[in-house]
């Protein structure tokens, strides 16, 4: 099972995962993904991902690329 997003730093994939089962807690100056998967039997998946950064009032997406749900 995918979680929704991780980490972002040293490695591509690390600590915090964003997850329902994730006891982290997101700090400010944390950099992760948000990647929510739809998949369906027979035809497959996709996984959209977006990178934040954790801010004290939020956050800021850094990813740039605009979503075209034709394209998917």
């Amino acid at each position: 099972m995918h979680s929704t997003g991780h980490g972002v730093g040293l490695d591509i994939h690390e600590e915090p995962r964003v997850s329902t089962r994730s006891t982290a807690t997101l700090r400010p100056g944390h950099v992760v993904t948000v990647e929510p998967g739809v998949y369906l039997p027979e035809l497959g998946g996709v996984r959209i991902e977006d990178t934040l950064l954790v801010t004290e009032g939020g956050c800021d997406r850094l990813t740039l690329a605009p979503k075209n749900p034709a394209l998917v």
